[in-house]
Order: C-alpha cells, then sequence, then structure tokens
C-alpha cells in the first residue's frame, strides 16, 4: 500500500512539474524578432540569453546555447508573462533598417575578447537573416548603436 502511494506520489510531481511550462516554436506565419547577448567565457543563467518577440508575446529560449555565425540560432521557447512583454513590445520601433542592407553575419569581433556579443534574427515579410554583432561600439557602425543600446535596456528589464 505504501509502495503505491509514493509511485502514485512520485507520478503526480513529474506530470505536475512537467506540465508548467510549454515549449513554444515561432508561429511560422508570424513575424518576430529574436534578439539577445551572449558571452563565452562566463558561467551561470545569464550568460546566454535569447528572446523572441513577436507580435502579441514574448518567449525565452531555455537551450542557452552559444550562437553559431553559420546559421539561424536553435531554440526551445517557452512563453514569458505579459508583462515582460509590455516592457519590450516596442522594441522593433528601433530596429535599423541599415541592419538589413549588411550581408555579413559576423559585424565586428563578437566575443573576441570575451566581452560579449549581441545576437540578432529579423524575420518579416520574407526576410529571414541573422546576425552576431560585436559589444564594442567601435566596431560596429553607429547606425546600430542606439538599437543595441535598446537590446541591452530590454534584457535589464526582462532580467529584473
Amino acid at each position: 500500500m505504501k509502495l503505491r502511494f509514493v509511485f502514485a506520489s512520485v507520478l503526480f510531481s513529474i506530470l505536475f512539474i512537467t506540465s508548467c511550462k510549454k515549449e513554444e516554436e515561432p508561429s511560422k506565419n508570424e513575424s518576430y524578432l529574436i534578439f539577445g547577448h551572449f558571452y563565452g567565457e562566463c558561467f551561470g543563467e545569464t550568460c546566454i540569453e535569447i528572446y523572441c518577440l513577436e507580435e502579441s508575446r514574448l518567449l525565452e529560449d531555455q537551450n542557452d546555447n552559444y550562437p553559431s555565425s553559420q546559421h539561424f540560432y536553435v531554440a526551445d521557447f517557452t512563453a514569458l508573462p505579459d508583462s515582460d512583454f509590455l516592457e519590450v513590445n516596442d522594441l522593433m520601433s528601433f530596429f535599423p533598417d541599415t541592419l538589413l542592407l549588411i550581408n555579413d553575419t559576423v559585424i565586428g569581433m563578437p566575443d573576441a575578447g570575451d566581452w560579449g556579443g549581441f545576437y540578432v534574427e529579423y524575420n518579416f515579410n520574407g526576410v529571414h537573416k541573422f546576425w552576431l554583432i560585436d559589444r564594442v561600439g567601435t566596431s560596429i557602425p553607429s547606425s546600430l548603436h542606439p538599437f543595441i543600446t535598446e537590446i541591452e535596456n530590454k534584457i535589464a528589464l526582462i532580467n529584473n
């Protein structure tokens, strides 16, 4: 009898824990902006923070993998509360159109001196591109500075 109770308790706990977070993908038909920062020589949860901003929700990646310059970031997204979405939903208004003119996926030398970098992925109106962007302002076009600053600000708001 006691063994059945323990088994049932463990099973219930597993079901409860695994049902708490729902893995999500960006909608295939929806436009989105994926943004975040990464640090190679770093330990802890905040070293790699990648988010997906859609029209009506904000998602956070659970993988925290170091992004590659060779392919789009592979994420395991989980929806965040609406309060976080409201903090960052204006980020696209800071997106510089000049970034779309840059064909290189690496801008500057992100994380070359352990100072980290930014990952940005753009998927709107049939245009799907990504970039790894240096944190050092002198290594990137000045037209990107306000956007990069805003990404830093938004990540700080989400993490507070």
